[in-house]
């Protein structure tokens, strides 16, 4: 049995959500599989892969002067916001805190209901910012929180989300995100996640779109963001996101130790001295780029709770078949 043989049985029997994965190598194409009816034009909702593509915006943003620094407080984007009486830890938080998810928050379990319910997701996010945690300490937070990121680049570049996002990456890419989804109700959410072909961004009720989920994108569509992250920010010959804060984006800046991972600006850390790092969403929706083998891997999924690991699949059935593909 060759190697890929066994990529491919392992694939079909323990990752049997998977929509579609390509890997490049050196930039070139050098496997492509469609999965459960899929196909290269199916976009799927990619769920957390969504603060990856936030964070390059974050990024490029800074390199357009809208953005002074990371270390701006959240609270001097948002003036007219008003501060609790007594509550002093929000007012020290900052735009890294929220980048390598050190920010504190008021809620154990993240209010869903009060947050979809809510017309401004991003106020929504900034009254459960704070509380009686420690600013610095690691708290992923998969929905509530990384909305303020949106409100802050709708703030500093007085544009939405996804016009700026298609100026600066979508079309540079030729990646197609048409326009905004917002949901009327809960039934019309759920069926979103299940759908095989979904185009857009979801956004709250007042135009600002998502941070922390809620984008939908071909598998190539991700495989083009990662080439463009292992080729420091360049697109055919045009510097798209700046080469240092890929760099920055890309090394550890916090540490989660329930998945004994690091964690940069919005990018999963998997291995510092291979420089492997990953855009990794619910469901096994994943950018995976090897810097040293010059490897990018994207897997598109279909909604799943509790999907297995991919990382696995990646170190030890993916990267064996295609590490030495010239």
């Amino acid at each position: 049995m060759t190697l890929k043989t066994q990529m491919e049985r392992i694939i079909n029997k323990s990752y049997n959500n998977i929509g579609g994965i390509i890997v490049l190598k050196g930039g070139k194409t050098v496997y492509e599989n469609y999965l459960n009816d899929c196909t290269a034009a199916s976009t799927l909702h990619v769920f957390s892969v969504t603060k990856s593509i936030i964070s390059i915006l974050i990024g490029i943003a800074i390199d357009k002067g809208h953005i002074k620094s990371i270390n701006q407080k959240v609270l001097d984007f948002f003036p007219d916001y008003t501060v609790k009486r007594g509550e002093k830890t929000i007012q020290d938080v900052t735009l890294k805190d929220l980048l390598t998810m050190t920010a504190p928050y008021k809620y154990k379990a993240e209010p869903y209901t009060e947050y979809f319910t809510s017309d401004d997701w991003v106020k929504s996010a900034l009254d459960l910012l704070g509380g009686k945690g420690k600013i610095g300490e690691f708290r992923y937070t998969p929905l509530i929180g990384p909305d303020i990121l949106s409100g802050i680049l709708v703030k500093t570049t007085g544009r939405s989300v996804i016009d700026f996002a298609t100026e600066y990456v979508f079309s540079p890419l030729g990646i197609n995100v048409p326009g905004n989804i917002v949901f009327r109700n809960e039934e019309e959410q759920l069926a979103w996640y299940k759908e095989k072909n979904v185009r857009g961004w979801v956004a709250d009720r007042n135009g600002v779109n998502t941070a922390g989920w809620g984008l939908s994108l071909t598998p190539m569509d991700m495989a083009k963001i990662g080439q463009l992250y292992l080729d420091g920010g360049v697109w055919k010959d045009r510097q798209m996101v700046p080469a240092w804060w890929i760099e920055e984006s890309t090394k550890e800046h916090s540490r989660c130790n329930q998945y004994k991972l690091s964690y940069g600006y919005l990018w999963w850390i998997i291995d510092d001295k291979e420089h492997i790092y990953a855009a990794m969403g619910d469901g096994g929706n994943v950018i995976y780029v090897n810097a040293k083998k010059k490897m990018v891997v994207s897997i598109a999924s279909l909604s799943m709770p509790h999907a297995k690991d991919r990382i696995k699949l990646m170190k030890e059935y993916i990267e064996p078949v295609f590490e030495n593909y010239i």
